[in-house]
């Protein structure tokens, strides 16, 4: 039987970054994957391809809309959605191939098969190969999958989850999205683009409801203006199939009547739920709560000291980086030293274009703590690179303490605001005030003069440019 100072169970970004961290300070590591490839769900059926297939499809968006407007003539632009899709398998691959190279250079041990605890230090791995390892201690990285609701059947042809969206044989002729969320508006705006008519049926009375309400306002006049529809505050209450046709009944929580959608196929976005299949949690006496998540103190422990989890199957956003801070965070802290996450500065990122992108508190939770703040908001249409690249959509909104001028919050909407976000980040990390930012010197032109400008009308009300 092998030994190990530390089994991590999954392999997505928590799973192996954790692996890397352990890897690095001198512990022996063995890495346990139920799945034939590395990476969990983000770089397999998440973050990676969507992301691929975000850029192909406004790259064919670019070039059917906006290349004229540039002079440039391409005459009949066609796509090639096998083409399109095998491209993303091939980004795909590429990325996960580049996680075995990496458990092969820090000397991890890989076991591919399910990995469930036979006792506290014991782990039984059922793959081709059925073996026992042994750890002094295990990190859970178990991950996601996509959740659904109880009265939905997902056949995985024509009701689907974001898993099957990235590998459709067709362009839907009306997509139906239930769920106005991060998943659902990505894989939506895909098919848009592509041809597909797009409704989002969402319970809420607004889109991204997690972010700030001015993020959510600006996207659904810049996704309407796409001609991408919306039935806000709709509660679906039944999916049928009919062949080829899907019809979604829901009702009108404002209006409380009830209205039908008919399409031909069926996103389902309504969140994922924690992965613990197959753990057997109960031989440790770890409990789930009813979403299946784990409790850990804040050392990320289990209530068995020996046993940690990270990333989905706990509580907080199901972010990809989330979990790699969580896995280098469990690693450190085995390692004797004493590391932190500070929670409140992991960015969200919403990846359409324009993107969106948000750091800290909103303007909604700022009110219902009742603490005094300043605002200070700039448009992108005011600065000459979004003007020039033709991305003149979204903002920059940073907001302050009233008091002290501590930034609190930094939410955008716009080109690459993914990329920006870090720079709200930063700012906040170092507990930046708002005329720190304003006095920074930001390259012209670009995209970030939007962060000093909102700063500046947040420090003194005084934007430059504007």
């Amino acid at each position: 039987m092998s030994s190990y100072d530390v089994a991590v169970i999954g392999s997505g970004p928590g799973g192996y970054v954790a692996a890397i961290r352990c890897a690095q300070l001198g512990m022996k590591t063995a890495l346990i994957e139920k799945y034939n490839t590395l990476g969990g769900t983000c770089l397999n059926v998440g973050c990676i391809p969507s992301k691929a297939l975000l850029d192909s499809s406004h790259h064919y968006e670019d070039a059917i809309k906006h290349f004229d407007e540039h002079g440039i003539e391409v005459g009949d632009v066609k796509f090639n959605l096998e083409k399109m899709i095998a491209r993303k398998q091939g980004v795909v691959d590429m990325t996960t191939k580049g996680i075995e190279f990496l458990m092969g250079k820090n000397n991890i041990d890989v076991y591919q098969g399910v990995g469930s605890f036979k006792d506290a230090t014991h782990i039984h791995i059922d793959g081709e190969k059925k073996e026992t390892i042994e750890a002094k201690h295990t990190i859970i990285a178990t991950g996601s999958k996509p959740s659904t609701l109880p009265f939905i059947t997902l056949d995985k042809e024509r009701i689907i989850t974001s898993t099957e969206a990235l590998k459709l044989k067709e362009v839907p002729k009306h997509m139906i999205v239930i769920g106005g969320g991060v998943i659902g508006l990505e894989l939506g705006q895909v098919y848009k683009r592509l041809g597909a008519e797009v409704t989002v049926v969402e319970y809420m009375d607004r889109i991204i409801a997690g972010m700030d309400g001015a993020q959510s306002k600006e996207m659904l006049k810049v996704f309407k203006k796409q001609k991408m529809k919306f039935a806000l505050s709709h509660g679906v209450t039944a999916v049928e199939r009919n062949g080829d046709e899907i019809t979604v009944k829901a009702t009108n929580n404002k209006k409380n009547t009830e209205v039908e959608f008919k399409g031909d196929y069926v996103l389902v976005a309504v969140g994922r739920h924690a992965y613990t299949d197959g753990l057997n949690l109960e031989a440790v006496g770890i409990p789930t709560d009813t979403r299946g998540k784990i409790e850990v103190n804040e050392h990320l422990q289990t209530n068995v000291p020996n046993i940690y989890a990270i990333g989905d199957v706990i509580k907080g956003a199901m972010l990809a980086h989330k979990a790699e801070e969580e896995g280098v965070f469990v690693a450190e802290t085995l390692a004797g030293q004493k590391p932190h996450i500070n929670y409140n500065l992991i960015p969200g990122v919403v990846y359409t274009w324009p993107e969106v992108a948000s750091v800290g508190k909103t303007e909604e939770q700022l009110k219902e703590a009742g603490v005094e703040y300043k605002s200070g908001q700039f448009p992108m249409r005011a600065l000459g690179r979004s003007r020039a690249s033709g991305d003149i959509d979204g903002f920059v909104k940073v907001l302050a303490d009233k008091t002290t001028d501590e930034v609190l919050g930094v939410h955008m909407v716009g080109a690459r605001v993914a990329d920006l976000i870090s720079e709200g980040v930063t700012a906040m990390e170092f507990r930046a005030s708002a005329e720190d930012i304003a006095r920074m010197s930001h390259a012209h032109p670009t995209y970030a003069e939007a962060v000093k400008e909102a700063a500046l009308a947040a420090t003194e009300d005084r934007p430059l440019h504007i």
